[in-house]
């Protein structure tokens, strides 16, 4: 476990770079010059290697070198130890052609190691996610205009004629973009360069990117917008650190005031990163950013080819893409030259990786800005309390925009009390809610209904004997799909179909629901509203981005009456028709004793009742709870954000829990439960007694059992001011693992399971 080298109070205050740059040569010694490389596997430390005569080799160069039995490519991370023995030493293989590892990039792996305790060989693998884009880039024919062209003999068709205007006054293309960009097909071009017309050349071939306009003019912003932006501009042109809170009421108009930030980067010649929490939120935002600069940013995620993600990822190293969306990997890019970072819903817990190295794009954001000089911009409509202490300690700048653009008013919301008006047996929609879906639907509106539990039904039991049907490999129940005939686990993935017999007392067809699910949720509201047309909006119904995208298309063309939806429909999204949200179970996110539970609960009713009356018509949000008196609940009708963040900071500082304290979570997993429990015995024995620290556990995690490993969870609480990486390095320094049982360490957990 490397050793951690942070210890000041807050993210913000850390120093990005502690320790200085290396020299920039290798190490002599007499078995010749030595380079320390490092090798994107879970490795403690850098390994020496030994340059060979004739190989040139700077820092943060790609080289391929031995290990074992094979070979793997690393980077050069620094000078030689001179502490290899000579004969123990081994050669560089071959320096690859990519451009080197800039040196920002190098600080910042080193920082999240050192922060997360991770092994830096782990970090560099998300730094060096596409191993293709190092290779030297394949030659290929492009074609381009022949010198002369005599039109009279060769015929020119329109066809013809199309491919020559696209080569005019232009770069030679490929093969198939110049067919797509003249919408010919492409015998067409091979024909021309058979007679004449064009000309093939053998060139190395790079993916040509669209390039945004900064100097494009963008729509009129109100006032308030004016300010915030021109404050944001000015902080680009600075090119400096800074960090600004960008906080907006839904339909403030957010967006089109960091794209002013976005234009300024790009007018001075310097790339923007834009991280989002859900690429399934980006259609929306790429249509907006499309119109604003007139060409199409390049996205980075998941859903991408290997050949986008190597031609994206070498273009980007190269400075030949101005401008990146992405998810928290893209964080990890190659930018050649940073002016600009922005991270939209801030607060989003989908920011925090929760497997390998367990991080939280959002702060590493924070701390990738600092290390290239650039400013960042954290935009929320409702901040983490994190980022809002930040601001209150003068960390951070704050702009504030109070209000909707164009004078529109948000949502009127209100708590429907089911003790009160409970929905009929075997329903889960309350009286006041199908009343306003009625005068929703005949008024030609949309209705968002909001369940945050996919499937039908969250819990399938025997009534024979009362067992519920669980997960064989987690200690979870297994969610009932009905429109796939399944039972999914959606912590493993385990599927299942439904049985007819019950494993336990063997009885045949006794299995009930218990519980809705959106897919429930919908059967009732088809039975209520027959005639109206209902689409689900989940990862279970729209299994890439482009169905979303059609999904959200659908809805803005009036194609869909009811939406039903998960947290994917909750934020992001700006439906001109939809004028009434109803939140379902609003108790949902509150059970369960999460430190963030009412925060996450809501930040997420408050984005979701956002969506209503975004256009000219009011909205109105209806939130279903047993417990209209609850804090959350109060804060969300009276529309008074701040008095729920002050009384939510205040339970915070009593109890000494982040912003104001620091927590680390340590969960040991294994398939052996003897096993797992003697390894925390032994954590158990050596754990930190100090003033301002506090280790609860080992405890059983709630998932006890996940993906068929026993799970077992310490805490560790300390003070602002203790610094918690160099606690955790000696308390398990000499904690022997046996090779079934695994350490995970999270700092700063987002999730307790």
């Amino acid at each position: 476990m490397p050793a951690a080298t942070i210890s000041s109070d807050s993210l913000s205050e850390r120093q990005a770079g502690a320790a200085s740059p290396p020299a920039p040569g290798p190490v002599e010694n007499s078995a010749g010059p030595t380079v320390r490389v490092l090798l994107p596997l879970p490795l403690g430390d850098a390994y020496d290697y030994r340059v060979p005569a004739g190989f040139e080799v700077g820092l943060g160069q790609f080289v391929v070198v031995p290990l074992g039995k094979r070979l793997t490519v690393g980077v050069v991370w620094g000078e030689g130890t001179g502490d290899v023995a000579p004969e123990k030493l081994r050669d560089i293989a071959e320096v690859l052609p990519a451009l080197p590892m800039a040196e920002a990039l190098r600080r910042f792996v080193d920082w999240v190691a050192a922060y997360t305790l991770s092994p830096p060989g782990a970090v560099l693998r998300m730094a060096m996610s596409v191993p293709a884009a190092l290779a030297a880039p394949k030659l290929g024919t492009v074609y381009r205009a022949a010198a002369r062209v005599d039109d009279a003999p060769l015929k020119l068709t329109a066809a013809r004629r199309r491919v020559l205007e696209q080569l005019h006054d232009g770069p030679a293309l490929p093969l198939a973009e110049l067919a797509h960009l003249a919408g010919v097909g492409t015998s067409v071009v091979k024909a021309m360069a058979a007679i004449g017309l064009l000309e093939p050349v053998e060139r190395t071939v790079r993916r040509s990117f669209t390039q945004p306009d900064g100097k494009r003019q963008g729509p009129a912003l109100s006032p308030e917008q004016a300010i915030a932006a021109e404050t944001l501009v000015e902080k680009v042109l600075a090119h400096a650190f800074s960090a600004s809170l960008l906080d907006g009421v839904p339909g403030a108009g957010k967006t089109e005031v960091y794209f002013e930030a976005v234009a300024a980067a790009l007018a001075s010649g310097r790339q923007v990163l834009v991280l989002l929490p859900e690429i399934a939120l980006t259609a929306q935002w790429l249509k907006r950013f499309e119109d604003r600069f007139g060409a199409l940013p390049a996205p980075w995620h998941s859903g991408l080819t290997s050949i986008e993600r190597r031609e994206t990822w070498r273009a980007i190293a190269e400075a030949r893409v101005p401008v990146v969306v992405g998810a928290r990997s893209a964080l990890f890019l190659p930018f050649a030259n940073l002016g600009l970072i922005v991270v939209d819903e801030e607060h989003d817990s989908s920011f925090k990786q929760e497997d390998g190295v367990i991080y939280n794009a959002r702060d590493m954001a924070v701390v990738r800005a600092r290390l290239v000089s650039a400013p960042i911009v954290l935009a929320s409509a409702t901040p983490s309390l994190e980022t809002i202490v930040n601001v209150t300690s003068g960390r951070y700048g704050m702009l504030h925009l109070p209000d909707r653009h164009g004078g529109r008013k948000l949502a009127t919301l209100s708590a429907i009390d089911l003790r009160k008006q409970a929905p009929s047996r075997g329903r889960w929609l309350s009286p006041p809610v199908v009343e306003a879906m009625t005068r929703t639907l005949e008024a030609g509106e949309q209705t968002l209904l909001f369940l945050n539990r996919r499937g039908y039904a969250p819990l399938t039991l025997c009534r024979g004997c009362g067992h519920g049907i669980e997960c064989p490999q987690c200690s979870a129940w297994l969610v009932e799909h009905r429109f796939r005939r399944t039972l999914v686990c959606h912590h493993c993935g385990h599927l299942e179909p439904p049985p007819q017999a019950c494993r336990y007392c063997g009885a045949v067809d006794q299995f009930v629901a218990c519980g809705p699910g959106v897919e429930r949720l919908a059967e009732e509201a088809l039975a209520l509203f027959p005639q109206a047309r209902l689409e689900l909006f989940t990862s279970d119904s729209l299994f890439n981005r482009d169905e979303a995208t059609a999904a959200i298309e659908r809805m803005i063309r009036g194609e869909i009456d009811i939406l039903i939806g998960t947290q994917m429909a909750a934020k992001g999204h700006h439906f001109p028709n939809l004028t009434l949200v109803a939140v379902v179970d609003a108790d949902l996110g509150l059970n369960g004793g999460d430190l963030r539970a009412a925060e996450r609960t809501f930040q997420l009713l408050y984005q979701v009742a956002g969506r209503a009356g975004r256009e000219d018509r009011p909205g109105r949000a209806l939130v279903q709870t047993h417990m209209p008196e609850h804090p959350v609940m109060q804060a969300l009708v009276s529309g008074d954000r701040d008095r729920f963040v002050t009384a939510e900071l205040a339970d915070r500082r009593a109890a000494g829990m982040p912003p104001f304290g620091r927590l680390a979570a340590l969960v040991v997993s294994g398939p052996d439960p003897a096993a797992v429990d003697n390894v925390c015995a032994a954590l158990a024995r050596r754990a930190p007694h100090r003033d301002g620290v506090t280790v609860l556990g080992p405890s059983v995690a709630p998932l006890a059992l996940l993906r068929g490993r026993h799970r077992r969870r310490f805490l560790l609480k300390a003070t602002r001011e203790i610094a918690v990486q160099p606690l955790l390095h000696t308390w398990l320094e000499r904690i022997g693992l046996p090779g079934s049982v695994r350490l995970q360490i999270d700092v700063d957990p987002y999730s307790f399971l």
